[in-house]
């Protein structure tokens, strides 16, 4: 079993057969209520795994979400309250979100805000949960077309990693989990962008020396800068277009979170490379890459120019600057750079050519 251990919570990776997960309901949590929020995958293909592992879980409340970023909204979340409400859960009570990126964030959400805080622990079951979105105390939900902008800085008390639930994701969720793994790398560790780029299959990323070597980068991040006001809006690299990207998609094609990511991420750099920041061979080295494993999306003029609108609305940006992370090399980056419209769009406007129409 590997540990990360923080003030406030801590990260077990490996069986969780093994975890501290049993003695944690048996001791902790014995007189209390248990809800596991699930969606309608881990539903399916998670949730008998972790009530047949778990006999102090029999008696478990379950809350079904709809599956998918559009649905991480208020709405729901209202619905998930008054159920709370319904079962007359307490601040005693615990809930365990068992999904992925979507199910942490609402999950840990709607725990937060329930009664002004009720502990929750985070158990991921997609790649992209495990190395990103379950760690670092981020948890909220979208409004319209604005990722997260509804939210709050709350830990959960324990995060379960276990690749066991890895083996029901198809190759395009791996792929999401891979563009957060190649964000730690771009802005930190230049070995590791090597050893990602190196890898001859997608199954590969399955491996658990890999995913702890993006766990270490994400969690000692979030040590040194719990609250981004520093260190910590390094991991924003990709987010500022890739999540104008996403909003600008949700409602009509939606375009996955790790998908949206690789294409901000490769846009950014792009960037980064107009402002001198970035050396062309590593810019190509990063195109070649991304372009390989994420199809670029055409975006014609009238869809760059809402983009560029939800980008100036995204939360990172102050005194109506759009503020983004640049590349200098790779492994090494800068944050708080103001990006103009005109350099986004000239980013995306050459995007296209690797581009395939969603239509």
């Amino acid at each position: 079993m590997n540990l990360f251990t923080s003030s406030s919570y801590s990260i077990e990776v490996g069986s969780i057969l093994d975890s501290s997960l049993n003695e944690l309901l048996l001791k902790t949590y014995s007189n209390s209520k248990v809800i596991i929020i699930v969606d309608e995958n881990t539903h399916d293909f998670c949730l008998e795994y972790l009530l047949t592992s778990f006999d102090s879980l029999k008696e478990a409340e379950v809350m079904l979400l709809p599956v998918g970023e559009e649905n991480k909204v208020m709405e729901v979340c209202f619905q998930v309250w008054q159920a709370l409400t319904d079962y007359q859960v307490e601040r005693k009570d615990l809930v365990i979100n068992l999904g992925g990126g979507v199910v942490t964030d609402m999950g840990g959400f709607i725990a937060s805000i329930y009664k002004r805080g009720v502990d929750f622990i985070h158990i991921p079951t997609s790649l992209l949960g495990m190395v990103d979105a379950s760690i670092g105390g981020k948890v909220g939900i979208d409004l319209g077309p604005y990722k997260n902008q509804l939210g709050v800085f709350s830990h959960p008390k324990k995060i379960y990693i276990d690749t066991i639930f890895l083996g029901t994701l198809p190759e395009e969720e791996l792929l999401n989990g891979y563009a957060e793994m190649i964000k730690h790398a771009l802005i930190n560790n230049k070995a590791q962008w090597d050893h990602l780029k190196s890898i001859s299959s997608i199954g590969q990323l399955k491996n658990e020396s890999m995913i702890l070597e993006s766990i270490k980068v994400k969690f000692e991040i979030v040590q040194n800068d719990p609250l981004e006001k520093g260190e910590r809006k390094k991991l924003n690299f990709g987010h500022t277009i890739g999540h104008a990207i996403e909003g600008f998609f949700i409602d009509t094609s939606p375009v996955s979170h790790g998908h949206a990511v690789a294409i901000g991420m490769l846009a950014e750099a792009y960037v980064s490379l107009k402002k001198g920041l970035l050396k062309s061979d590593e810019y190509y080295d990063i195109e070649l890459l991304l372009t390989s494993k994420f199809p670029m999306i055409q975006l014609e003029e009238e869809a760059i120019k809402e983009i560029l609108q939800i980008a100036q609305h995204d939360k990172k940006n102050e005194s109506g600057k759009i503020l983004c992370v640049l590349l200098n090399e790779i492994g090494e980056c800068s944050i708080d750079i103001e990006i103009q419209h005109k350099e986004i769009a000239d980013a995306l406007f050459y995007l296209n050519k690797f581009a395939i129409s969603l239509n």
